[in-house]
């Protein structure tokens, strides 16, 4: 591959936040986790690869599935293709996930229900007054 062909197919963080809408100060975030790998040129500049792109769609993806950086960091090799596919082998992980989320929603959910309660005593109480 020509030494110009390759210059062209790396993006800088500028390049990289403009084309996919993740400001600047998250995509650093992002290598900081090790979710998003960048090569620094001489001058310490960041660069990124062409398929940069994609591993941010990804993360963006995961994390709105409410998945922790940590568990990202570790499912960033086992996508299968170009979308958001995982290998069979992370499915178990994912579940686990899953019902993780599904506990939390319980909880929040109970605990809305108390609070719903002492508002509403609360104002009894102070219809009564």
């Amino acid at each position: 591959m020509e030494p110009g062909h390759l210059k062209l197919s790396r993006l800088k963080i500028g390049e990289l936040s403009e084309r996919t809408g993740v400001a600047i100060r998250l995509l650093r975030y992002y290598e900081a986790q090790g979710l998003l790998v960048a090569q620094r040129s001489e001058g310490g500049h960041r660069h990124y690869g062409p398929d940069a792109v994609t591993a941010v769609a990804r993360i963006r993806t995961l994390l709105a599935a409410g998945l922790p950086t940590r568990v990202i960091r570790d499912l960033m090799p086992c996508f299968a293709g170009d979308g958001v596919e995982l290998q069979a082998c992370v499915l178990d992980h994912l579940r686990v996930q899953l019902a993780d989320l599904d506990s939390r929603i319980a909880d929040l959910t109970q605990a809305r229900v108390a609070l719903g309660g002492i508002l509403a005593d609360s104002t009894r109480a102070l219809a009564v007054v």
